[in-house]
């Protein structure tokens, strides 16, 4: 079995929901089906004409939910090349399942006569089975006096229309289409899951939604499909209260995933804190609290993945080596946007115990760097962000030998340590001085040990592996390390320069690995393609450190990207060149949306007005990055603390006016 190519797929999401189909709305096919809460809870979903080939005409899905998809009768109605019966299928998802409608309308001279029938199968098979393209038996459905329901392990699924003829695993309607006329049909699908470890968040979005003008209409699109995709992915906890994060992604990763929701929850941050403070309450109530080597988890350590019953890994998996710091940058940076004060301090109990992991368990040997090892041959072996089996290699195209110690987790690890210490110092906590000084002994180990040389000069590499050998393959995870403090000017001048070579910038964004190195394909999850969330960070960091033409680079490249996927960036595509390609290769198991690419969208609009808050300290300072990639720009709805400013950036990027923040105070440069 192989894993179904999503990019020729549509998908409706409003998570915990997703429904998968073809292009004409048919639900049937391999990987197709309503995914609810890890469960595939209707296998089959096909809609017929009685005597009448369908032939799809438009399909239109978007991650917030809705799908409307075109048909033609073709056999019915007037004889004749042009057909004149056509049916459309309007699909939204919902938290608890979805509502179609199904409306037939004719141009034809004489009435249609006719029964529309959908098909119906569940066989309520886990998502690992469905992602491997694989399923299972139909379960039994039984008839309701309004429709069909299933159920098993304390699920329950019901499909229900009030005027429809119940028929063995089927709906029935027939209908009678006047000329010029339409008739409106309907159908529900709901479930009920008590075993659901997740559950749709409710009420209004948890932060604001800006408007864009901007010379580059690029931007603006971006943007408004990113939000919507972000809205479609809110998912909330079982507990009380709910607390609302990011799902990262859909189909297969529609839960809680700690990196991806917190990167996620990062990039948002110009649009308010409500979504990081509550990103940080879930992880934090599901810190690890002991050693277990089959979850991974470890006392301080942040939860890496949680799924109903296990899936390939543990209910609550903690095979993550960057979660943990990662949480503690995410206190701190909201912290700096205006989280208040009584929630940081709630939370500081964790940031302690997190950093208390990065210089115990998290480093084994006592060598000074985090590093991972999968004890038990169940769980990852890749523990970063790229956790691919063959994701870690050298230039020449080994893999490298765990245990594995990542160079962007070294620099997340320091920058945890420096924002950890600025915390505890404004609450008056013990333990500053201490983080400062771990902090500066891992930068004096990082820079002796992982800085390897090729015929173009100085890199990081990516890693150290089991015998403490730097994996020298030119990645993109060096550019990770930019924004981490860990480094020189002339060393983050230096990565600036590998990283806009053409090994690397591929014009439609950063490839996660050099085009030179062995183990480099196009099409590779890890070891080539381009990955939004990426190009996004990593530009961010060389703009905060002033390295500005190597970031506008980078945002040329994903704008120049964003088109070809009617501007919602996909989890990854192909890393072939612009050269090559007028437009990126699609990466055909991609999910979309997917949390951290749609957040990407958002975290250039911090990067393109150059806003730094300090809400602690009641001020914010405004500095665009210079050259101006979009052109003439204007923002309105960023928020600041408790503030909405409105940034204005002229075409070269130099002048810059800002309206609103009646409580904090605005610095130029």
């Amino acid at each position: 079995m192989r894993q179904p190519a999503l990019h020729a797929l549509d998908l409706c999401v409003r998570a915990p929901t997703v429904v998968v189909g073809d292009h004409s709305g048919q639900i049937g096919g391999a990987g197709h089906g309503v995914l609810h809460a890890d469960v595939r809870v209707l296998s089959r979903a096909e809609l017929s004409v009685d005597g009448s080939e369908l032939t799809a005409v438009r399909g239109v899905a978007d991650g917030s939910g809705r799908g409307r998809f075109v048909l033609l009768a073709r056999d019915l109605g007037d004889p004749g090349p042009d057909p004149t019966v056509r049916v459309e299928r309007h699909r939204q998802a919902t938290v608890d399942g979805l509502v179609e409608r199904i409306v037939i309308s004719s141009t034809a001279r004489e009435p249609v006569r006719t029964t529309i029938r959908l098909a119906l199968a569940a066989d309520l098979v886990d998502m690992a089975q469905v992602k491997a393209g694989g399923g299972g038996a139909d379960v039994p459905m039984r008839p309701l006096p309004d429709g069909l329901t299933c159920g098993r392990d304390g699920r329950t699924v019901t499909v229900t229309s009030a005027n429809a003829e119940i028929g063995h695993y089927e709906l029935a309607w027939p209908v009678d289409v006047k000329p010029r006329t339409s008739v409106e049909l309907s159908w529900r699908l709901r479930v009920v899951d008590s075993g659901a470890v997740v559950i749709g968040a409710e009420g209004p979005v948890e932060w604001s939604r800006p408007t864009v003008v901007a010379a580059d209409p690029r931007l603006s699109a971006l943007l408004e499909q990113s939000l919507d995709d972000l809205a479609a992915l809110r998912l909330g906890t079982m507990d009380q209260p709910v607390e609302t994060f990011l799902a990262a992604g859909a189909p297969w990763f529609c839960t809680l995933f700690g990196r991806d929701s917190i990167w996620a929850a990062r990039l948002l941050l110009p649009l308010g804190t409500e979504l990081a403070g509550s990103t940080l309450r879930v992880l934090a109530a599901r810190q690890g609290t002991g050693l277990d080597a089959e979850t991974a988890e470890a006392p301080g350590k942040i939860l890496h993945e949680l799924r109903r019953n296990g899936l390939l890994f543990p209910s609550e998996y903690y095979g993550s080596i960057d979660a943990t710091p990662l949480w503690v940058c995410l206190l701190h940076d909201a912290w700096r946007w205006g989280l208040p004060d009584d929630q940081v301090e709630a939370l500081l109990p964790h940031a302690e115990a997190a950093l208390n992991w990065l210089a115990g368990d998290a480093d084994p040997d006592g060598d000074g760097f985090l590093e991972y090892l999968d004890v038990t041959g169940r769980g990852l072996a890749n523990q970063g962000w790229k956790d691919s089996g063959d994701a870690i290699r050298f230039a020449d195209g080994r893999q490298a030998k765990p245990p594995i110690a990542l160079c962007e987790v070294q620099g997340y690890a320091h920058e945890a340590a420096t924002k950890g210490a600025a915390l505890l110092a404004a609450f008056g906590r013990a333990g500053a001085d201490r983080w400062l000084d771990y902090a500066s002994g891992l930068a004096d180990r990082f820079r002796a040990r992982f800085w390897v040389e090729d015929e173009t000069g100085a890199y990081p590499a990516v890693a150290l592996d089991a015998d403490k050998r730097p994996v020298d393959a030119l990645t993109s995870n060096i550019g990770h390390l930019v924004g981490s403090g860990m480094l020189t000017d002339a060393e983050i001048a230096t990565i600036a320069a590998r990283l806009v070579r053409p090994d690397m910038s591929s014009g439609f964004g950063l490839r996660t690995m050099s085009s030179a190195a062995v183990g480099y394909s196009p099409l590779s999850y890890h070891c080539g393609s381009v990955w939004p969330h990426d190009t996004v960070i990593v530009a961010q960091a060389l703009a905060s450190a002033g390295q500005t033409v190597a970031a506008a680079e980078l945002v040329r490249g994903l704008l120049r990207a964003a088109p070809a996927f009617d501007y919602r960036l996909p989890e990854l595509y192909g890393g072939d060149g612009a050269a090559d390609l007028v437009r990126p290769a699609a990466y055909p198991a991609a999910c979309h949306p997917q949390a951290w690419a749609a957040a990407a969208g958002v975290g250039l609009l911090g990067m393109l007005t150059g806003l730094r808050p300090d809400v602690p300290a009641g001020v914010v300072h405004v500095g665009p990055a210079t050259p101006n990639v979009v052109g003439s720009l204007v923002v309105r709805g960023l928020r600041v603390g408790t503030d909405l400013l409105d940034v204005t950036v002229t075409d070269d990027g130099t002048a810059v006016g800002v309206r609103g923040g009646a409580g904090i105070s605005v610095v130029f440069g």
